[in-house]
């Protein structure tokens, strides 16, 4: 085998290489080797690193290799063969190397739910120690390409990277809406926790970033709750709730069934199915019941509030007019006010005349607006109509006098009478 007298090494193609063993290991002394800029080359005999070369034109002889004359027994002056490894690493860095991890289930405190997230971004690294990155990351292979180091590294970088990202949205207390403002807060905390992970391998790493973190859709699960997130922010800019989405559903079937019904049968089945929705079965018309928007609901404030006006809501016991949402008295889940009884627990709705808000029917006063409740039935203004407080002289809605009546009022608490002119009870002593 002929000896060699010049060792060089250009990357070619498009992939990015960190390090190149150069083929030939029969060298000889004056062997010149050329180093690149940004390039710097190693020399392996034996299992022993003889020199490291920089940038420039290099002789290998005994002056520059002293080992040379202690490994080969090599004289002084002659042109004599010796064996060795010429290893050339890419000391330029990448700044565009891409990472992605998934399946981090975080309990995310906007939903106060478990998610499955997924994160992606770019990262660059820089070979900073050649002989520790070529002995323990590259170690026999000829050739260490960017896909390698991906591959080598991606388990260990990868369970590091979600431990980072789980611990740093679980200690800031950042959810999965406003994850996005932090991007750049988590890259650098993440970028911090990496660093001892690259300089165990002779690397430094130059740049780090998260791109996107984003729900994982790889799983069954994951779709779903996607899907869940999607709709939910379709109702919230549209204006509609679930129970409405569901009865559009319905009416859409209903228009198929009557419009594809090849007899009696199936227009039947239509003309039912809208007959449930837009009559009794369903609680109101599609119109004027459930299809108002579920931004419009009471908000248990009173009429100064901006919650029911007197006329919006019947007599205590009897059901509203429009579709609301309102917190059963019973179990505390959400109904709409069309619904005579609770569809959680059963229990049957009696609205404050006042608010809307769901109370117990021994209730002696709301438990949104303080509203009498056992002695208001039948107490409205004698000119508007609307709901007023036992021993009121004016309206609060209109303003118009109230007869008052000779006998007093039934105090709410003791059912003791309260004369006309007194603001308190004489036996209990409650405010009337």
């Amino acid at each position: 085998m002929a000896l060699i007298d010049c060792a060089k090494w250009k990357p070619q193609g498009d992939e990015f290489v960190f390090a190149y063993r150069y083929p030939q290991t029969n060298l000889s002394t004056y062997t010149q080797l050329i180093v690149y800029e940004s390039q710097e080359a190693l020399l392996f005999s034996k299992g022993q690193l003889m020199g490291k070369f920089g940038p420039g034109k290099h002789t290998l002889d005994t002056e520059n290799l002293p080992l040379l004359r202690s490994l080969f027994d090599i004289p002084f002056g002659g042109k004599n063969p010796f064996t060795a490894e010429v290893w050339i690493v890419n000391k330029l860095y990448p700044a565009n190397l891409s990472w992605s991890v998934k399946n981090m289930a975080l309990h995310d405190v906007d939903y106060q739910t478990m998610l499955p997230l997924r994160a992606m971004g770019q990262y660059g690294i820089q070979v900073s120690d050649s002989e520790k990155f070529l002995i323990k990351m590259v170690g026999t292979k000829d050739e260490f390409t960017e896909a390698d180091m991906l591959s080598q590294a991606y388990g260990e970088f990868a369970s590091k990277a979600k431990s980072a990202i789980i611990q740093f949205m679980t200690a800031q207390k950042v959810g999965f809406k406003s994850v996005s403002a932090y991007l750049d807060n988590l890259s650098g905390y993440i970028k911090t926790a990496l660093l001892p992970f690259w300089q165990e391998y002779g690397l430094s790493m130059t740049k780090f970033y998260i791109t996107e973190i984003s729900i994982d859709t790889s799983t069954e699960e994951g779709r779903k709750i996607s899907e869940a997130l999607a709709s939910q922010a379709s109702m919230s800019i549209t204006g509609h709730s679930w129970q409405q989405e569901q009865m559009f559903g319905m009416a859409n079937n209903a228009v198929d069934q009557i419009g594809n019904a090849s007899g009696n049968g199936g227009l039947l089945a239509g003309l039912m199915a809208i007959n449930m929705m837009g009559g009794g079965g369903m609680g109101g018309t599609i119109a004027g019941g459930m299809m108002q928007p579920h931004t419009n609901q009471p908000t248990f404030g009173g009429p100064q509030a901006g919650g029911f006006r007197p006329g919006d809501m019947p007599q205590r016991g009897a059901a509203p007019a429009a579709a609301r949402e309102v917190y059963c008295a019973n179990c505390s889940k959400k109904h709409l006010t069309t619904e005579r009884f609770c569809p959680h627990c059963g229990a049957e709705y009696h609205p404050c005349p006042n608010c809307g808000a769901d109370n117990l029917l021994t209730a002696r006063r709301c438990v949104s607006c303080g509203t009498p409740l056992q002695a208001n039935a039948g107490a409205r203004c004698q000119s508007c109509g609307a709901p007023i407080t036992p021993g009121s002289v004016f309206c609060s809605q209109c303003g118009a006098q109230q007869n008052t009546v000779s006998d007093g009022y039934q105090c709410t608490r003791c059912g003791a009478l309260v004369p006309p002119t007194s603001r308190f009870c004489p036996k209990c002593g409650q405010k009337v």
